[in-house]
């Protein structure tokens, strides 16, 4: 018995597929990854912190998008949807393209149940072709955690923050933004620090 073969899409099979979508779906090497829809941990979180950015870009020169600006990445296939995209300068986007994004400097990822290890794993790995790209955060939906990895000046990417401890404060570099971490997850219910999760230096 012959397997039958799934249908992979082209780039702009995709594009003109989620323009007209009513749920996003990310893509990459030819299938669209449908999006689940997102716990209200997981929301709290991403708007208490985004918040957090938007009053501090007021009159800066950086501003950030979340969850509905795609993200593509040059030298991939893969086309994203990151939690929160932060971008110094001038917004590049695909040439007659209005909305796929490539020149993020910092992404921000909320993990959850189901998203956990294609953050921390292959999505990260394709992260980290996009040239303009220096840090990549992880907060938890399910646990009281941040991570923070950062690429140095020889192209390598370390994590450079990881605690559990909300009294702690954590730096956003790309924008020098510092914020407790019980201030992100701020009228969330239900969640425990990571007792795993060590403290490292900010």
């Amino acid at each position: 018995m012959v397997a039958e073969q799934k249908h992979l899409l082209t780039e702009q099979e995709y594009l003109t597929l989620e323009r007209a979508a009513l749920d996003k779906s990310e893509f990459y090497n030819g299938e669209r990854i449908p999006i689940a829809g997102a716990s209200i941990n997981h929301n709290r979180v991403k708007e208490n912190l985004n918040g957090k950015i938007i009053s501090h870009l007021e009159f800066a020169d950086c501003q950030s998008f979340s969850s509905d600006m795609r993200v593509h990445f040059p030298g991939t296939s893969l086309y994203a949807y990151p939690d929160i995209v932060i971008v110094c300068g001038e917004p590049q986007l695909l040439p007659n393209e209005f909305d796929n994004l490539t020149n993020p400097n910092a992404i921000i990822e909320v993990l959850s149940d189901g998203t956990e290890d294609y953050d921390r794993g292959r999505k990260f790995h394709r992260y980290r072709a996009i040239p303009s790209l220096t840090e990549y955060i992880l907060l938890d939906s399910q646990t009281v955690s941040v991570e923070i990895w950062r690429r140095n000046e020889q192209g390598q990417w370390t994590l450079t923050h990881e605690s559990a401890d909300p009294t702690t404060v954590f730096t956003i570099g790309t924008i020098g933004l510092s914020v407790t971490l019980s201030t992100v997850y701020t009228r969330t219910t239900g969640l425990l620090p990571d007792a795993s999760a060590p403290t490292t230096a900010p």
